[in-house]
């Protein structure tokens, strides 16, 4: 013997072997890119929570300095409050499914499209709607001009008794102003001024259940809660929600001195 070791005496991997080691860096690699996944939707929702939160102070302040609150952009408004300076009432107040944006250039919201809509961290647009309607029981309040909450010269002489009586944020969908019940509800009816929020990251989609379905049908009710998956009984949900509260409006207009 020469001392030399034969070619098929060399050690190696058989195609067995292979298989397994591919098999299990293919669930490494997968794992990895499933967590990355995670990990930054989780940085988008994040981003577009704190561009809701913005977007509220933004409304307060362009409130503080107008004495008012802005009409919602439509799709022909570039990303301006419809009409311009919400002379006659807003052509719009609660939007739908191609309407009813929050408008970016009246109140200086800086993430826009290339349109000059303000968009959520996913770049949809974000969604904006404001109370019409006044609750007319208030004794103080029984004869309000309208519109109310977006015209400077009718919020003073209606004066701050008066509250809203539309605008409704419920739990789950329903055909009913009220939610169908108290137990349904997420606020009451004579609470909020105005709505500002995402339709999530599926929003290019138009919404995946009847319950993001409802935030688009263009009326003043309105669902949010949890976020749950496709799959889910319900339905998928990813909307995120913010609101202004006609007692906070009030207030910064009271210390403004906007309002008596």
């Amino acid at each position: 013997m020469d001392g030399r070791r034969s070619a098929s005496a060399s050690p190696g991997f058989t195609l067995v072997e292979l298989a397994v080691v591919l098999a299990i860096v293919g669930l490494l690699l997968g794992g990895l890119m499933y967590t990355l996944s995670a990990q930054t939707d989780q940085r988008t929702f994040e981003d577009t929570r704190a561009r809701l939160e913005q977007a509220r102070e933004l409304l307060l302040s362009f409130a503080v300095v107008n004495g008012r609150l802005p009409c919602p952009a439509t799709s022909t408004s570039a990303g301006d409050e419809s009409p311009a300076g919400g002379i006659g009432g807003c052509t719009t107040y609660y939007g739908g499914a191609t309407t009813g944006y929050l408008p970016a250039k009246a109140i200086g919201f800086q993430q826009v499209d290339s349109s000059g809509f303000a968009v959520d961290a996913w770049g949809n647009r974000l969604r904006y709607a404001v109370a019409s309607a006044l609750d007319t029981t208030v004794a103080t309040c029984t004869t309000p001009v309208l519109p109310h909450f977006t015209t400077s010269t009718n919020l003073k002489q209606n004066g701050i008794t008066c509250r809203p009586n539309d605008l409704i944020v419920c739990k789950q969908a329903s055909a009913a102003l009220d939610c169908g019940g108290v137990a349904n509800q997420v606020t009451g009816q004579k609470l909020i001024a105005a709505i500002v929020f995402s339709t999530g990251k599926n929003g290019a989609a138009g919404g995946a259940s009847a319950d993001e379905t409802a935030n688009l049908d263009g009326n003043s009710v309105f669902v949010f809660h949890a976020p749950v998956p496709a799959g889910s009984p319900s339905g998928e949900f990813d909307d995120q929600f913010s609101w202004v509260t006609a007692g906070e409006l009030y207030g910064r207009l009271i210390a403004a001195g906007q309002l008596p």
